[in-house]
């Protein structure tokens, strides 16, 4: 039986929960990625890979190789100087490539500040922040990019990721503080990210835009209580996104909104694991103690 053979740009979370969820369905592939330190051979979950150095300009091209006899591209790599190195270091070579489908990871701060109020993937992109602003650009790049070429490039916008490894309930247990402003978002469960990624590639719908969330977005202040309910901490210390020192966090806070996810559990038919927050964390919190 013909193995699919993915490549993936950036093997970080995202990628090795997809690598898990292949497994996990039996499919019969073979993968190779990329790193930014050195070119080496590698073993994930018993399968070996081979991961190619790539960082800003520079990239072994002992990867072309690979890159040419792919079925399945994942890019997760973000946006430097709102500029995508992907599409800067491999234009050329991916016009010419025979792939099936590429992915592109974008998220969700394309859309940027509305208020509280629902988007969805037709909604105006006013992403203004330094992460918003650098994917909206780069999510047009790649969009030209595929019609001017004919290629089967497909965005998928990302909502908030929370892990075992990453998640409020580590947040909360460190740190009792929680932003006081009430600002909506939406997010996704890993795995539920893992099994749309995958959904996506084996569609045969092609050409798509769509957004990873959960039903359920609901505000930061709403999800750090169900946090420390679970956590049995009685009381949280309200901050004020001005007091805190980190910028990231004071550019993530400036955006507030609801992503649908309707396009995207119609087109794929999907089922979420874990629908809500709640599910999500709650089994998180029962298999983590």
């Amino acid at each position: 039986m013909k193995k699919d053979k993915f490549f993936f740009f950036g093997f970080g979370q995202t990628a090795k929960y997809f690598v898990n969820n292949l497994k996990q369905s039996k499919k019969k592939f073979i993968f190779d990625a990329t790193n930014t330190k050195k070119t080496n051979f590698k073993t994930f979950g018993k399968k070996k890979f081979k991961s190619f150095k790539f960082k800003d300009n520079f990239f072994d091209k002992k990867l072309i190789e690979k890159l040419n006899q792919a079925d399945y591209i994942l890019i997760s790599i973000p946006p430097k100087k709102k500029r995508d190195l992907v599409l800067k270091s491999f234009g050329k070579i991916l016009k010419k490539s025979k792939f099936k489908k590429i992915i592109y990871l974008s998220a969700t701060s394309v859309y940027g500040n509305h208020n509280g109020k629902w988007v969805n993937e037709n909604s105006k992109l006013k992403g203004r922040t330094r992460f918003g602003l650098g994917r909206k650009i780069v999510e047009d790049t790649w969009i030209k990019f595929s019609k001017l070429n004919n290629l089967n490039i497909n965005i998928l916008r990302v909502s908030g990721i929370y892990s075992k490894e990453n998640n409020v309930l580590k947040k909360i247990s460190k740190s009792n503080i929680y932003v006081k402003e009430k600002k909506y978002f939406s997010r996704i469960r890993i795995e539920d990210l893992a099994q749309i990624i995958k959904k996506m590639f084996y569609s045969k719908r092609n050409f798509l835009v769509l957004n990873a969330s959960d039903d359920r977005p609901a505000t930061n202040i709403e999800v750090a209580n169900f946090a420390a309910k679970l956590l049995k901490i009685k009381s949280l210390q309200p901050m004020s996104i001005s007091n805190f020192k980190n910028k990231m966090i004071k550019e993530f806070y400036k955006d507030s909104k609801k992503v649908s996810n309707k396009k995207m559990k119609n087109k794929l038919n999907i089922k979420l694991r874990y629908p809500t927050y709640k599910e999500g964390l709650r089994n998180i919190f029962n298999n983590t103690r």
